[in-house]
């Protein structure tokens, strides 16, 4: 019995969530989202501004996709009513972070700066040089671009320099001694 597939979902006000034969569309103030499912395994039901997923039947797959369903269509009511946020840190000398128009200018200590673009409806600001906020409506297209910033160059353990997440515990390591030989 899945846990996460039988939760009620409440509608946010401001919220509109239609239901087609394949998919939930989930429109908002941030945007509109899609959720595909196929409609020969649920059934995915509003009522009084709460949405239920029931299973057709109990298959292993089905019971799989089940909670996987009703938590991309949860992400996507938060999503278009308040927006998902990725915040990354940059620690090193001389390490930062710019905007130049539709993309990312990273300067982490290679012998180039590092361009990224930025997908459509993701807004990314820099309050400062060493830090990055990006903030959008879908959870997977932010969190996507935050660890293809973070992968251009991770922390290292030694000295915790690199991209980071904000909230993120780099376990640091000892570094060799003279001391260490005896």
């Amino acid at each position: 019995m899945s846990r996460i597939g039988n939760r009620i979902i409440k509608i946010e006000p401001g919220v509109n969530v239609e239901i087609a034969k394949n998919n939930v569309k989930v429109s908002g103030s941030l945007g509109t989202l899609e959720i595909p499912y196929d409609d020969k395994l649920l059934n995915i039901k509003n009522e009084n501004n709460e949405i239920t997923i029931t299973r057709k039947n109990e298959e292993k797959f089905t019971r799989m996709i089940h909670g996987t369903i009703n938590a991309n269509i949860m992400n996507a009511i938060i999503g278009v009513s308040k927006g998902h946020t990725k915040s990354l840190k940059i620690v090193g000398v001389g390490y930062k972070a710019a905007l130049k128009g539709n993309q990312v200018d990273l300067y982490l200590g290679h012998s180039h700066n590092i361009l990224i673009d930025i997908p459509a409806g993701i807004k990314l600001t820099c309050p400062s040089p060493t830090e990055i906020n990006i903030v959008g409506p879908d959870k997977t297209i932010v969190g996507e671009l935050a660890d293809r910033i973070r992968s251009k160059r991770p922390p290292e353990p030694y000295k915790g320099k690199g991209v980071m997440y904000t909230n993120e515990h780099i376990i640091r390591k000892v570094g060799k001694t003279a001391d260490a030989k005896k």
